[in-house]
């Protein structure tokens, strides 16, 4: 129930192993080039290198990318786009025109269905598609709200605009948002967790597993050598690369 087409999971499966992250984001910053927002072919080369993904907008532009080799119309979605709360996403449209949302910024397990005139569709709450938390949708004609379940009984929402946004409007804000640095490093992605995919998150130097038995706190950690082998362990970034992030963010928080 609500989950996606077969060919739009195949597409969205190859990005399983991909993190949302803004340490790529300083790291190409302070190479000086004009252009902050990658190309994809860029973007493919640092992943092949150095084991590399992005932010939310790198992320919705590789699968928008993936969609369109696969043949799969699909458009980016987003909202405060040119703010420093910008987040973007991505619906696909299966055979029949029903639309999916896909929301690799925010590390979905799945793509999850927002037409609540499909057959399929249901506003009970579902396990399956965020880690650590059962979901419900609430659509409205140009809006869903998803609601967040988590298992303390601690609920929390989040509303997106589901209208296209314009290709040009996208790149422009996509280029914003790479030229906004904040000081706190941040890096979530899915692992493995006993039966269940959970979601880890590193941010301000600190990391926690949230899970559906709940949240659980990491023990800190001491030096940056210290955060560079955890976060290679969860993600398989260049150990070498890494050093370099977490050395800008940290020069960055004590300038």
């Amino acid at each position: 129930m609500m989950r996606a087409s077969e060919s739009i999971q195949c597409v969205w499966d190859q990005f399983n192993t991909f993190p949302m992250e803004n340490l790529t984001k300083i790291w190409h910053y302070q190479k000086g080039s004009e252009r902050k927002q990658r190309e994809l072919s860029l973007m493919k080369e640092h992943r092949d290198q150095y084991g590399l993904a992005g932010n939310c907008f790198d992320l919705a532009i590789w699968l928008l990318d993936a969609f369109r080799q696969a043949k799969i119309q699909a458009f980016p979605i987003g909202h405060n786009l040119g703010t420093v709360n910008a987040h973007v996403a991505v619906i696909a449209l299966d055979d029949n025109g029903g639309r999916y949302l896909c929301d690799l910024g925010d590390q979905w397990l799945n793509p999850v269905l927002i037409d609540k005139k499909r057959e399929n569709f249901t506003s009970e709450k579902l396990g399956g598609f965020f880690p650590g938390a059962k979901i419900q949708l609430i659509p409205n004609e140009f809006m869903v709200e998803v609601r967040y379940h988590r298992p303390n009984g601690k609920e929390s929402r989040q509303i997106y605009d589901t209208r296209p946004i314009d290709c040009d409007v996208f790149l422009q804000a996509a280029e914003h948002s790479q030229n906004l640095l904040k000081p706190t490093p941040l890096l979530e992605c899915r692992v493995p967790y006993q039966t269940e995919v959970a979601h880890w998150e590193f941010t301000n130097w600190i990391s926690f597993l949230s899970t559906n038995h709940g949240l659980m706190k990491e023990s800190p950690l001491v030096g940056i050598d210290e955060w560079v082998m955890k976060i290679h362990e969860k993600t398989g970034y260049n150990k070498e690369i890494l050093l370099e992030m977490l050395k800008l963010y940290h020069a960055f928080q004590n300038k």
